[in-house]
Formats: structure tokens, C-alpha cells, sequence
């Protein structure tokens, strides 16, 4: 959530008037993540203070953003604590400023918890099921646009910065992954609208309540245990200085999100057997995507690229998960469907 468009007072109130959210008092760029530009945007309307979140997107057009921003409304209207895109008076929830496309939600309250515990995990392991069930009847498609095709393409375009060890790690990753995406097993995986972005600091908690989740604009149809696998890989992992440590996933946290998960959704018989497959794909995806951010930048006012080393240090500690390690964190839950 950088700022790579700078949007003035007089474009954000004006917006805001169309929108019927009341007079601009306030706007504030948002640091970090690295997609869209983001502010917090505070109005009166009516004598009451009215808190939203408005977003440029630079990515994505005219034509892929309805998918997001109609799932955020299917979901909300599921009672999943998502934000809601307001509309202006002829109904239109995607709006444009400076010539992008934008929009403007309501601003969810909470903050997000970093070093979760496993009552944080159990709790987004509950809410992502809930999450998966409520997508089912939604009508529109769109492709996860970070997914096989965006890996299969990007690598050879990341391969000229790394090392010999990591170029022989993303290769081999890779072959892997398009071997699985063609196996029987990956074909029966059940499918739907995933976040596929689902990190810690796309969650808030007020107190112990999951109070929301956001940050939908990497979402697409793709298995729900690629996003399962996505939550397990930052919700359950060590985040540590410690290279030798880092990216290790916690067994404790990763039984009670999945235990969480099965409790609202039991995995079938094809997802627990992919599960380290999965778990290998999430990190391949993010240790990609992180390559490509700090390698071939864009230019931002609050940009702050991430380190890509934590997410080649995930993948490592995955390729040590067998199926034994994963049926372990399994025992004993929900009886695969």
C-alpha cells in the first residue's frame, strides 16, 4: 500500500461528495505493501465522522477490478467482515481519479497482530473457511493473476539476478509445480473465489475478535488450498533475524488454523495429500513476486520493497515437509470429506 499517485485534497473531496460520504477533513497516504496507492480518508457527513479507505490502482484496469470489488460486496452481504465499495448515485462501485481506476470502502476497525498465537490462528482459520464456503455461489470468474501461468513466465525474467543455488532452487520449483498442476489429484481439488493474500497484515483484531480482512485485489478462482496454503506460510511460520531460524513453520500454529479451518470445512481426501504441495507452491509464489519487486522496482514516495530472502527461506524449510509431517498436523481433526 504505497504511493506511487499522489492525490490531491481537492480530487479526494470531490470524490467524496459523489459519493455521498460527506465533507473531507482529513487524507493520509498509507506505508507499506507494494500494489496500489492507498490513504486514509476521514469526512463529517451529517455531524457523524466517517472513515474510509481510498484506493488508485496501478496494476489493474477498468476491466479486472469489478471481480474484487463485487466479491467484497457477495462476501459482506455473507456477514464475512470484509470492506464494502461505496457506490455512487447511479450505482457504480469503481470510479477513476487522475484517469485510474479507484475506490473508495469503509474502514474496518482493529489492528492487524503480527506475531499471532494460536488463538489468532484459530480464529483466521475459522473466518478463511467461512470465507471459502460464502464465495461459492459467486457469479463472476477471474483467474488468480499471480498464479502457474504469471510463475511460468516470470522466472526466466528474475533468473539473471540470482545465484547459482537459487536459480537451480526456483527452476527445480517450478518443474515441480507444473508437474503437480497436471496431476489427477490437483484436477479434484475444490475451487472457488480465494484472497490469495492473506497475511497478517491484511487481517485486523479488535481485542480477540478477527474483526476483518482486506486487501482483496490479488484475488482470483483458484484451489482453496492454495489459500489455506498462503495463511500457513506467514499465520504459522517463525519471522525471525535468525536466518537459520526463519520461515520455520510452528506446529502448534499450524494445527489450530488447519484444525480451525476443518471445523467449518473438512478438506477432501486430494487436499490433505497436496497439502506440502501447496505449502511449496505459496512460498514459490510469494519468493517470486518478491524478486520481481526488488529487483525491477517501480518508483514510489513510501516504497519499501520487501526482502525476498524470507520467502526462499520458507520454500526451503516446505521442501523438508513430507507426508508424514503433514498427516501429523492433521490427526486427530475433521474427517477428510
Amino acid at each position: 500500500m504505497a504511493v506511487y499517485t499522489e492525490v490531491s485534497s481537492g480530487e479526494a473531496a470531490a470524490l467524496l461528495q459523489s459519493l455521498h460520504l460527506g465533507q473531507l477533513t482529513e487524507l493520509q497516504g498509507i506505508q507499506g505493501g507494494i500494489e496500489n496507492t492507498n490513504y486514509f480518508v476521514t469526512s463529517e457527513r451529517d455531524g457523524e465522522v466517517v472513515q474510509s479507505v481510498l484506493t488508485v490502482f496501478e496494476r489493474l484496469g477498468f476491466e479486472q477490478l469489478p471481480y474484487y470489488l463485487y466479491l467484497m460486496k457477495h462476501l459482506a452481504a455473507k456477514g464475512i467482515p470484509v470492506p464494502d465499495p461505496a457506490s455512487d448515485e447511479k450505482g457504480n462501485i469503481l470510479h477513476s481519479v487522475q484517469g485510474k481506476p479507484a475506490a473508495v470502502v469503509n474502514r474496518l476497525v482493529g489492528r492487524s497482530e503480527l506475531a499471532p498465537t494460536v488463538a489468532h490462528c484459530e480464529a483466521l482459520g475459522e473466518l478463511l473457511a467461512r470465507m471459502h464456503l460464502a464465495g461459492r455461489d459467486f457469479d463472476r470468474q477471474q483467474p488468480n493473476l499471480r498464479g502457474l501461468s504469471w510463475w511460468n513466465d516470470t522466472v526466466p525474467v528474475v533468473l539473471p539476478y540470482l545465484s547459482p543455488a537459487q536459480s537451480e532452487l526456483i527452476r527445480a520449483e517450478l518443474a515441480f509445480q507444473n508437474h503437480v498442476a497436471a496431476g489427477a489429484s490437483y484436477r479434484a481439488l475444490p475451487t472457488g473465489p480465494v484472497h490469495a493474500d492473506l497475511f497478517r497484515d491484511n487481517a485486523l483484531f479488535d481485542g480477540h475478535r478477527l474483526s476483518g480482512v482486506f486487501d482483496f485485489y490479488f484475488a482470483g478462482h483458484d484451489t482453496w488450498l492454495f489459500d489455506l496454503a498462503v495463511c500457513l506460510n506467514d499465520w504459522c511460520i517463525d519471522h525471525s533475524a535468525d536466518e537459520a531460524v526463519d520461515g520455520r513453520h510452528d506446529a502448534e500454529r499450524v494445527r489450530a488454523l488447519l484444525g480451525a479451518y476443518q471445523r467449518v470445512r473438512p478438506l477432501s481426501a486430494a487436499e490433505r495429500e497436496l497439502l506440502p504441495a501447496m505449502m511449496r507452491a505459496g512460498a514459490l509464489r510469494f519468493w517470486l513476486s518478491r524478486l520481481w519487486d526488488f529487483y525491477l522496482p517501480r518508483e514510489a514516495a513510501l516504497l519499501k520493497p520487501h526482502d525476498p530472502g524470507h520467502f526462499e527461506r520458507v520454500l526451503r524449510h516446505c521442501l523438508l515437509i513430507d507426508a508424514d509431517t503433514a498427516a501429523g498436523w492433521l490427526a486427530g481433526e475433521a474427517v477428510a470429506a
